[in-house]
């Protein structure tokens, strides 16, 4: 839609694109646009509702990346889940960023989260990169305080994948069980369940974690494994 291109066009900062294509080192710089996170999020938010927001979450796929962030952040909008999880559903095979999935925030799933779990076991047996990075990043967000049940752990110990971005969202999802539920994460790491880089990098950014006490942060350094 070129409406919205030349309003996103109108909010590039060619600073920030530079920089953002540095943190995106796999998506092709000609493709980003150069739009801080809250600049979008506005335009977003002044979007929600309208025909023309409609019209454009019907369009896959998109050219620039920040049509795809701007996509995500309109289906943040939409209060009924199921449309919600559909809307999710069409858009995921089209990413191809860590930034588009993790800064996508659906508020409809944060009313009825374990409505999600149906969709969540799809995106992780999905062999799509970043679908199964999202699907991590919800049992993270979603189910690791009050709503925790372990055989989420073995979800996610069960993903195998020789893909960076996946293997980094199993080490941040491990860092974050062992900060919240201690007891439970660590025998992963004890019978060394997951591959050895996952393993280590979930121990480095356990260490790196306020949420781990001293003690707990001594004993994980005595289960770094060699590469």
């Amino acid at each position: 839609m070129k409406e919205i291109q030349e309003r996103l066009f109108a909010l590039q900062d060619l600073k920030y694109r530079d920089f953002n294509a540095k943190l995106n080192p796999n998506i092709d710089k000609d493709t980003i646009i150069g739009i801080r996170i809250p600049t979008l999020r506005a335009l977003a938010k002044e979007l929600k509702g309208t025909d023309e927001a409609a019209d454009f979450l019907a369009v896959l796929p998109h050219e620039y990346f920040e049509e795809y962030q701007l996509h995500s952040f309109l289906i943040g909008y939409i209060r009924d889940f199921d449309e919600a999880v559909f809307e999710v559903e069409r858009l995921l095979p089209y990413l191809n960023s860590w930034a588009l999935t993790d800064s996508m925030r659906v508020k409809a799933f944060d009313r009825t989260p374990e409505r999600l779990l149906p969709a969540v076991d799809r995106w992780l047996e999905s062999g799509q990169t970043y679908t199964v990075r999202y699907g991590i990043l919800c049992l993270m967000n979603y189910f690791l305080d009050g709503r925790f049940q372990p055989e989420y752990l073995e979800k996610v110990a069960a993903v195998q994948s020789g893909e960076y971005y996946v293997n980094m969202m199993i080490a941040w999802y491990f860092a974050t069980a062992l900060a919240k539920q201690y007891a439970a994460a660590v025998p992963y790491i004890e019978e060394r369940r997951l591959d050895a880089w996952t393993h280590n990098k979930t121990i480095q950014k356990a260490i790196e974690s306020y949420r781990i006490t001293e003690e707990q942060k001594a004993y994980l350094k005595t289960l770094k494994r060699k590469a």
